[in-house]
């Protein structure tokens, strides 16, 4: 449901890479709050018309540079394979454009930095699409709920993000940790991000991390299952799990959770689905003073990331995340991703 936030101006903005489906959500989600899509470009001709077809308002560029050479453009959204998209930001924000970039942003620690310095000298954004907190109703109301105290003092958040493989769909490059990022990267930077949003820390050290394969052979460098813990500077500890390892017989691809300790009470977000009881998502499961709580977030609530991207890009604010906290997020799941590999 598009929020009730206008803007004067039209964000403008164009779609470079098309290798995930958060491409399709993030340029729904920006339509949906008024921005205007120009043109799309993609390598691969079979990726472009498929988006033509979902959008097809949109133009088809010829190359890259058509677009980046495009001054009345504002924004770029991109979900190329994950180890191009540090080097086509810095092409982004060299034409001064802002980048809007799927997860995992970088896959090492040396293409993070760069993105800083460029940041620095271009005054662009960097904005990191991290769904799992900022497009789900359920962790929305999370926030609320942390927010009213009703949890009292965090003390540890745990993430659990089990993913379904669907090995035959998945190309090549998913595949070769680095062009994927890793496990820890790619879907662990999801879990950082909320480490950081529900523990209210600014800055912390990965103390374990680990990572295997189990079920992909034919693939020895490929990582199936990943942990890792964390703790922040505010002393809140955070734990990740993740995994490509969700079972055939689960309705959905992940029964993705989310569990919050405070020092006044504890909180569960199943996300997606109450396994073998309600196959509807968005299930918040609250303990406090007052009782057993069984929450649902109003599933017309307005989810605000959208029109937040738009008023950033066009007044230059930080409603929609931080700067600092984007990279934050990217860099704990790269050190976590870099430990592991060392243990490896």
């Amino acid at each position: 449901m598009p929020s009730q936030q206008r803007h004067s101006e039209s964000l403008k903005f164009s779609v470079i890479g098309l290798e995930h489906v958060h491409v399709d959500v993030m340029t729904a989600g920006l339509l949906g709050e008024g921005a205007l899509l120009n043109s799309v470009y993609d390598a691969d001709p079979s990726k472009v018309a498929a988006f033509k077809e979902r959008f097809p308002q949109v133009a088809i560029a010829t190359s890259e540079e058509e677009i980046l050479d495009n001054p009345q453009l504002q924004l770029i959204v991109s979900a190329a394979v994950p180890d191009m998209r540090s080097a086509l930001s810095t092409r982004v924000m060299n034409s001064r454009k802002d980048f809007l970039s799927a997860k995992p942003a970088f896959t090492t620690l040396v293409q993070l930095e760069e993105a800083k310095k460029v940041t620095k000298e271009t005054g662009r954004k960097f904005l990191i699409f991290y769904s799992e907190r900022v497009h789900v109703r359920s962790a929305l109301m999370a926030e609320e709920i942390i927010e009213a105290g009703r949890l009292g003092e965090i003390v540890q958040v745990m993430c659990l993000a089990p993913h379904r493989l669907s090995k035959a769909s998945r190309p090549a490059w998913f595949f070769d940790p680095k062009r994927s990022g890793g496990i820890l990267s790619d879907i662990g930077s999801h879990q950082f991000e909320q480490i950081l949003s529900f523990g209210r820390i600014r800055g912390g050290s990965i103390t374990h991390a680990l990572t295997s394969n189990h079920t992909v052979p034919e693939h020895p460098d490929f990582e199936d299952f990943g942990e890792a813990t964390m703790t922040g500077v505010n002393g809140v500890t955070g734990y990740v799990r993740v995994d490509w390892l969700t079972p055939e017989g689960l309705g959905v691809w992940g029964d993705v959770r989310t569990k919050i300790l405070g020092t006044k009470g504890t909180l569960e977000i199943r996300k997606y689905t109450d396994i073998a009881k309600d196959k509807s998502p968005d299930h918040l499961f609250l303990v406090d003073a007052t009782g057993e709580h069984h929450l649902r977030p109003d599933t017309h609530a307005p989810m605000p990331y959208f029109s937040q991207v738009i008023r950033d890009c066009l007044e230059r604010t930080d409603s929609s995340m931080n700067q600092k906290h984007a990279f934050l997020a990217m860099e704990l799941a790269l050190k976590a991703q870099a430990m592991a590999n060392t243990a490896g």
